[in-house]
């Protein structure tokens, strides 16, 4: 795996993981789905603390108890074990499977990993693959954001901009430290 790989490969998580960190705000602040703690951060924090939140604000369903982030952590490896090993070691020693790919171990292309054939128009694929590395490196930043703000004003992202949006005078950068 070269060094772009390891770049793509983390910024393809960094995605992923802050849209799951704005999701479940946006769910709760328009009420399509309640959640007790909608903010990222707050499990980790409750687990620290020696707390137990129930699992999707539904009272009483707790993943394995007392251990639930590392039941989750556990199955979120092995459920990213089997693509990402499929796009790793990808397209040849799938083959013996009867699951041909066109493509290489980065973008492996076909059905499986681009259904929406995004890669036949290659002009277009090229642009797309610089985008992704642009998005990814700016969800990196944001995650640095994501972090910071947590641990300053203990609220999520999203509810941040609300506050700022409805005071931007009382509510900004500078209001915690003055």
């Amino acid at each position: 795996m070269n060094d772009n790989s390891f770049e793509i490969l983390h910024c393809r998580w960094a995605m992923l993981a802050a849209l799951g960190v704005v999701v479940p705000e946006l769910l709760d602040l328009f009420g399509i789905v309640h959640f007790v703690e909608p903010v990222w951060w707050k499990v980790g924090y409750a687990k620290l603390q020696g707390d137990t939140l129930d699992y999707l604000g539904i009272p009483g369903f707790r993943i394995a108890g007392g251990q639930g982030i590392i039941v989750i952590a556990i199955c979120q490896a092995l459920l990213m074990v089997g693509p990402e090993y499929a796009r790793y070691c990808g397209i040849e020693a799938l083959e013996p499977l009867g699951i041909y790919l066109p493509g290489d171990i980065n973008y492996p292309g076909g059905a499986l990993f681009d259904p929406l054939g995004l890669s036949k128009d290659p002009v277009a694929f090229e642009e797309l693959k610089v985008k992704e590395i642009k998005n990814g490196r700016l969800a990196m930043v944001a995650w640095i954001g994501f972090y910071a703000q947590a641990a300053v004003t203990g609220k999520g992202p999203v509810q941040n901009l609300v506050e700022h949006l409805s005071d931007p005078l009382r509510n900004n950068i500078l209001s915690p430290f003055l």
